[in-house]
């Protein structure tokens, strides 16, 4: 693994505050590997024997059930995923595929347990980063229980603005067959919502999306902390 690799695992805010001698002992074994696209990395009901970091590319996590599957997240770079079932040594809940190719940084779960019950920093990160799952998946139960379709999608472009700076276009960054799984509705309904969102203010061209009036989309999604 290249030093940049560890880099940039180690200025992750879950490994920011360790212990200089735990860190070095828990990137031993760890190690960085290249991954094409749709490859699936995780499956859903196996054990969790890594902590994986998204150093490039992006990986979906995802869940079947009866034939049908929904997205769950979208990971980009440099972040941690699935850090619950390694620390509860437990079974994924969801499975995992790469988007594009991409390198993923895998510490193994068996170390991180080590170092959770070792460096005190550490496990202060771990509970902050549980706790703050936790709140993102209320937050995203909220959005898809208490809005609408035309709603949820309003909302996460008036996500995507504030995280281009407030800019008023933007290019979408994800293909719309993922934005429609994550926000719980079919390819058909997203499109049906976008058409609506005409009227409120928002203009798409293929991925590229124009916010011509943020005043009428904010009255329609309502944006708030609690939820978004």
């Amino acid at each position: 693994m290249f030093e940049k690799d560890k880099d940039e695992v180690r200025d992750l805010r879950l490994f920011r505050d360790m212990a200089p001698s735990s860190f070095d002992k828990l990137m031993q074994a760890a190690y960085a590997q290249e991954f094409p696209a749709r490859l699936e990395m995780i499956r859903q009901g196996a054990r969790a024997n890594f902590l994986h970091v998204v150093t490039q590319g992006s990986v979906e996590l995802y869940s079947e059930w009866k034939g049908r599957d929904a997205t769950m997240g979208i990971i980009g770079p440099v972040t941690s995923f699935i850090l619950a079932a390694c620390i509860r040594d437990a079974a994924h809940l969801m499975s995992a595929r790469t988007l594009e190719p991409s390198r993923i940084v895998m510490i193994p779960a068996e170390d991180i347990r080590s170092a959770f019950r070792e460096d005190q920093a550490f496990s202060i990160s771990v509970l902050d980063e549980l706790a703050t799952d936790y709140r993102r998946m209320v937050r995203h139960t909220k959005n898809l229980k208490l809005r609408n379709a035309r709603e949820r999608l309003a909302a996460y472009l008036l996500v995507q603005s504030n995280r281009h700076s407030g800019a008023a276009g933007f290019t979408l960054p994800y293909e719309k067959r993922l934005l429609a799984a994550y926000l719980a509705v079919t390819p058909e309904s997203l499109s049906r919502s976008f058409k609506a969102l005409a009227d409120h203010g928002v203009h798409v061209a293929g991925s590229r999306v124009t916010i011509t009036d943020f005043g009428r989309l904010r009255r329609l999604a309502e944006p708030s902390d609690l939820i978004d």
